[in-house]
């Protein structure tokens, strides 16, 4: 199994019950999610040095992202009188994603800094 189908598979047991649509969207957010943070990592390092944490993070991007896309395809009021569209406030839980993400692979980018241990 390779480093990108292990990234969906660990999304896919994350998500949960997910249409058809909704995977095939996260099968290209994973791929998206990992590339971006290869991409990112310190030089030298490779996805597989930091496999455990690369995975995670890389599956917990994929994840926030569905739910952002998912959140822009939701509406909660519609009103025809006068025509006005209400979007509801920010998606709380992509953003935590992210941020978990953010922290857990961390130490491996190049362009973050983080605290290991005092």
């Amino acid at each position: 199994m390779t480093l990108k189908e292990q990234v969906m598979a660990q999304a896919l047991l994350l998500a949960g019950e997910l249409s058809d649509q909704q995977t095939e969207i996260l099968d290209a957010l994973c791929c998206a999610s990992s590339t971006a943070l290869e991409a990112r990592l310190r030089d030298g390092l490779t996805p597989e040095d930091c496999k455990a944490d690369f995975i995670a993070a890389a599956s917990l991007l994929a994840l926030a992202a569905l739910s952002s896309v998912e959140k822009e395809n939701r509406t909660e009021q519609i009103t025809a009188g006068d025509f006005s569209i209400r979007r509801q406030g920010t998606d709380a839980a992509s953003n935590c994603l992210r941020a978990q993400a953010e922290l857990m692979i961390a130490p491996y980018l190049k362009d973050r800094f983080s605290f290991l241990g005092v």
